[in-house]
């Protein structure tokens, strides 16, 4: 539901946020900057010799995971089992799972919600034979006669560290019933500091690792396909220049990214990730280069209305930290409307210093004619962490115009 109406009758209302025809706050998603990312970095994709399994847990909207596979993605990528049981719900049947699920329980969980999907091609990792055994026992539950794991390598968050627990793991794979070995994986993201260089450093060495143990892996399967996977939003750029020519050398092996966030951009974090990609050489698509910070074009935008302005130089706007990322930058004003019309350059007299629960607190500059009643367009830090606020995104058209509604299904 938004403001009273079910989801499927919004589009017909015709309305704009910057008219406060709704409800506010209110997440947007712009179509076309959406699909002008997806068309881009699926075409990158395919240029650099790499498959995309877009990472669900972004937006958790079967509408948007749909979308992507239709327009060329090879499935969808989950974090979890109850992720897992949304994206099965909607009809996906090829997954993902790029997370260790537990222990024993958890494989029960995995194994009875893979038992209702017998045509489901689905994907977990292990970095330990505890895990294994968790993925064994969902094997065993759900009937199946095999199940691929994929050996996960591990740097600052899940994944085995040393070649000790990388062998422990493969053997365990190899001596349990109903698993196959289906590859290897990493995130390379996990590995990144504060330091560039030192950060590139460890990637660098990280992705090493995941080409020997790959190595490892096709020495017990020779003859099955498998997966290479790896990159996020950040360093997918790195991750194919590392990995794709070593699937191109096996002959039978894809390099999978499970990247998410970027089909969304924004204007913080990946804004200057995407600059970043750009002074490593850019996008190369069929042979011409790319800009990725002038490519991929922020699709998400928060809209709210001033509420107060109780004192110069103040104003207290109607959203707060349980309606906007936060952890990676606050809000950006981009533009300011009144009574449906623009306010030019007032925008950039204005700047988010903090926020509440539900308040913003927006610092003016003494010349800047800001009222009560505005209504304000933000951009955003970090997709991920603003998406999972929202039950319901709006998505606009070109004019500013709402077309539909994308229901979200977090936890």
């Amino acid at each position: 539901m938004v403001d009273g109406l079910a989801t499927e009758d919004v589009g017909s209302q015709r309305w704009s946020p910057s008219r406060g025809d709704l409800a506010l706050p209110a997440l947007t998603l712009d179509e076309a900057a959406f699909g002008a990312n997806r068309d881009l970095f699926l075409n990158w994709c395919r240029s650099a010799g790499v498959a995309v399994a877009p990472h669900a847990k972004t937006p958790m909207s079967p509408e948007l995971a749909r979308s992507l596979r239709a327009a060329g993605a090879w499935g969808t990528t989950v974090a979890n089992i109850q992720q897992a049981a949304v994206l099965l719900a909607s009809g996906e049947r090829r997954l993902l799972l790029a997370n260790e699920i537990g222990g024993l329980a958890a494989g029960r969980r995995l194994g009875a919600l893979l038992s209702a999907y017998p045509d489901v091609d689905f994907h977990a990792f292990a970095d330990s034979p505890v895990a294994v055994a968790a993925l064994a026992e969902a094997a065993r539950i759900a009937g199946r006669s095999e199940l691929s794991v994929l050996v996960e390598l591990g740097a600052g968050r899940a994944g085995a560290r040393d070649p000790v627990a990388v062998a422990a793991t493969i053997a365990a794979v190899l001596g349990a019933e109903r698993l196959v070995l289906g590859g290897v994986a990493t995130y390379e993201g996990a590995a990144a500091t504060s330091d560039a260089e030192a950060t590139m450093r460890a990637i660098a060495t990280l992705l090493e690792r995941t080409v020997e143990t790959f190595a490892l892996v096709r020495a017990t399967a020779p003859r099955r396909p498998l997966i290479i996977s790896a990159g996020g939003s950040a360093y997918f750029d790195i991750v194919a220049r590392a990995l794709a020519p070593v699937a191109q050398a096996d002959g039978n092996a894809i390099v999978l990214l499970r990247s998410g966030a970027l089909f969304f951009a924004d204007h913080g974090i990946y804004a200057r990730a995407f600059a970043d990609i750009d002074r490593r050489g850019g996008l190369l698509v069929d042979g011409l280069h790319h800009s990725a910070a002038k490519s991929f074009r922020p699709a998400l935008t928060l809209w709210a209305e001033v509420l107060s302005r109780p004192e110069a130089g103040l104003a207290i706007a109607g959203f707060g930290m349980r309606d906007v990322s936060f952890d990676q930058g606050l809000p950006l004003p981009l533009r300011v409307f009144r009574d449906g019309v623009e306010q030019q350059e007032l925008a950039a007299q204005l700047a988010v210093t903090r926020l509440n629960d539900q308040h913003a607190f927006l610092s003016v500059a003494p010349e800047a004619a800001l009222a009560v009643g505005d209504i304000i367009a933000f951009g955003i830090s970090h997709p991920c962490t603003c998406l999972d606020r929202w039950r319901v995104v709006l998505g606009l058209d070109a004019d500013g115009v709402v077309t539909r509604a994308f229901p979200t299904q977090f936890g």
